[in-house]
């Protein structure tokens, strides 16, 4: 079991094996600056994706409203750029759910992840199961085939696959390729303003790069410290999907940390911030009480756009007839903290999700 972070002190471990004491409040700090939600960052958008490890991606929109919220001054059609001139792509990678990350990271973070993706087939969905016996590296090598000539849903894909694989489960040999071929989404998916189907290709096909064999697991689990932690590697693990045996034998169970890597005070000031359906900053942990309020579960929280105020999750949001803003609290709020939050909420109406409408109401429920 990993080690619970409550709201009693917590050693950090880092690499001079200096102990630091810690309080819950201050690992939501220490989380906030590194996930630039203590104040808007002026760092460019292929840098800050970089920063954060990739975004969250399974709502095309959830990318825009993670970098409104973190970068000064962000315009959509800077992240759409990226997307269409193909530095920046949306596929599958940590938990095997969908990221947006630079063409660098898709290179550099999918071969740490591609084992235990394909592990994943077997042992965390009944796929596996069902292609038992099927030539694996014929079938990706198939995959690869038909979606390098057009790119395809998936499930359009298992029903081209079960016609070369007679006798299989169409949904189970589409979602194998899925796991054992690297595929980005194609465009327009992922476009401000736009939609479009979840087409798939391949990244070799789509970036022009070939994609490399192996990868720096003790690489990405420093880039996840210095946008995360101080963490455990329990909570490395939960992120990443990765198994992390051998590196909980390296560094046990206590909170490690990156270099250098920036303490608030915990008594630093945390604005509100609007967050996505899904964010990096509330799945970054096996224990997520750093940011979560008491009590609360993954599925009280997740698949919820969520307000932080004092840098916690404390309300959630949802946008009605494309202007208003609705929001619910999750507990009392002072009245300075609402004036602050229905301020933030008109400011992402007024230059996010609905600048050119006539009215943009806020509800405070």
């Amino acid at each position: 079991m990993p080690a619970r972070l409550g709201p009693d002190v917590t050693r950090l471990l880092t690499d001079s094996k200096a102990v630091e004491v810690l309080t819950n409040r201050a690992l939501n700090r220490a989380l906030l600056e590194r996930q630039l939600l203590l104040r808007r960052s002026g760092l460019p958008v292929p840098d800050a994706l970089e920063r954060l490890v990739g975004l969250q991606a399974q709502n095309p929109r959830d990318p825009y409203v993670s970098l409104w919220s973190r970068l000064e001054g962000f315009e959509p059609s800077a992240l759409s750029e990226l997307i269409e001139t193909r530095r920046a792509v949306r596929l599958s990678l940590m938990r095997s759910t969908i990221h947006l990350v630079t063409d660098r990271d898709c290179l550099a973070i999918r071969p740490v992840l591609q084992p235990s993706m394909e592990r994943r087939l077997y042992t965390a969905t009944p796929f596996g199961r069902q292609i038992q016996g099927v030539d694996i590296a014929a079938l990706a090598a198939a995959g690869r085939e038909l979606l390098a000539a057009e790119p395809m849903i998936f499930s359009e894909l298992g029903r081209r696959l079960a016609d070369r694989f007679p006798g299989y489960d169409a949904t189970a040999l589409g979602y194998a390729v899925r796991e054992y071929v690297p595929l980005v989404q194609v465009t327009p998916r992922g476009i401000w303003g736009r939609s479009g189907r979840a087409l798939h290709t391949p990244a070799l096909h789509w970036l022009g790069r070939p994609m490399p064999e192996s990868g720096d697991i003790d690489g990405l689990l420093r880039r996840y410290l210095a946008a995360f932690g101080p963490a455990t590697v329990a909570d490395f693990g939960a992120w990443s999907g990765l198994p992390v045996r051998e590196l909980s034998e390296r560094h046990g169970r206590e909170l490690i940390d990156a270099p250098g890597a920036p303490l608030p005070d915990p008594e630093t000031p945390a604005p509100v911030r609007f967050l996505p359906d899904y964010d990096n900053v509330l799945l970054g942990h096996a224990d997520r009480s750093r940011i979560f309020p008491e009590g609360a579960s993954a599925k009280d929280v997740i698949g919820k756009p969520t307000v932080l105020v004092d840098g916690f999750v404390a309300a959630f949001w949802k946008l009605e007839r494309k202007a208003e803003l609705v929001i619910r609290p999750l507990r009392n709020f002072s009245v300075s903290e609402r004036r602050e939050v229905v301020a933030e909420a008109e400011l992402m109406l007024a230059e996010l999700l609905a600048p050119g409408a006539p009215a943009r109401p806020v509800r405070l429920e």
